[in-house]
């Protein structure tokens, strides 16, 4: 699944202008998406309901002018843009009949499912924790990790 990836070039900011500076660029998601692959990926990323997605700092953004903050809103993971996305290429699917091969619809019901149940993105980069969680999970195979950070309303 984190093999093929979605970046959010189309968004805009509230002066309607794209926070992508263009098509050009898209070559450096493709340098990320190549790290992110192998024996020894390198690419820095974060679990979503959406596959793995890169880290703020994970595209190399030498010589651009994009700040952080940038970067969280191309990356942030939309639920109800992808909820709608699903039920889009569903229609899609639906003109193929039973042509379309069965992974590709159960896929897209997996990917719908950790969409609904609204699994959040890890709070730690770190990575002895994100791999003892990942193999708990290979493990125990559970519908949803939470996350608690130990926050006031987690004990409210």
């Amino acid at each position: 699944r984190d093999r093929v990836s979605t970046q959010s070039t189309g968004r805009k900011d509230n002066k309607n202008n794209y926070l992508w500076p263009g098509f050009g660029e898209n070559s450096r998601v493709l340098k990320w998406i190549c790290q992110r692959i192998g024996r020894n990926p390198i690419g820095k990323c974060i679990r979503t309901s959406i596959g793995y997605t890169p880290t703020v700092d994970g595209i190399d953004l030498s010589g651009l002018d994009i700040s952080e903050d940038v970067m969280h809103q191309l990356l942030r993971v939309d639920v109800e843009e992808w909820l709608r996305e699903t039920k889009s290429v569903k229609e899609f699917y639906s003109q193929f009949g039973n042509k379309i091969p069965e992974i590709l619809n159960t896929e897209l019901s997996d990917l719908e499912s950790r969409l609904k149940i609204g699994e959040t993105t890890p709070p730690t980069t770190n990575k002895k924790l994100l791999e003892f969680v990942e193999n708990s999970r290979a493990l125990c195979k559970p519908s949803r990790v939470y996350w608690c950070t130990g926050t006031c309303h987690q004990y409210y």
